[in-house]
């Protein structure tokens, strides 16, 4: 299964709007895009941690009016810190 429908998944979207899929879209591009910036050389969405990642981002910040955003965004954090610090993912290391 592609990340895109993994994500969709995740976050309970079973239609096909071209809204919501747009809007999905870009939170895997966005997600992607700030792991880069942290650092973080290995984006392949394939690897379990880099796939978990996008997938709490994305459940984080889809939608309005999220009342598990704060905790998803938290764990997204600490999810993209602890990727940050392992040599195998921080491209500094």
């Amino acid at each position: 299964m592609a990340l895109f429908d993994d994500v969709k998944t995740a976050l309970r979207v079973t239609n096909t709007n071209s809204g919501l899929n747009s809007e999905v879209v870009d939170l895997i591009n966005a997600a992607k895009r700030d792991l880069v910036i942290a650092g973080i050389k290995v984006t392949d969405d394939t690897d379990p941690l880099i796939k978990r990642a996008i997938i709490t981002y994305c459940k984080a910040y889809f939608g309005y009016d999220n009342p598990d955003a704060d905790r998803l965004i938290k764990a997204y954090d600490m999810l993209k810190m602890h990727l940050m610090l392992s040599t195998e993912y921080n491209s500094e290391a």
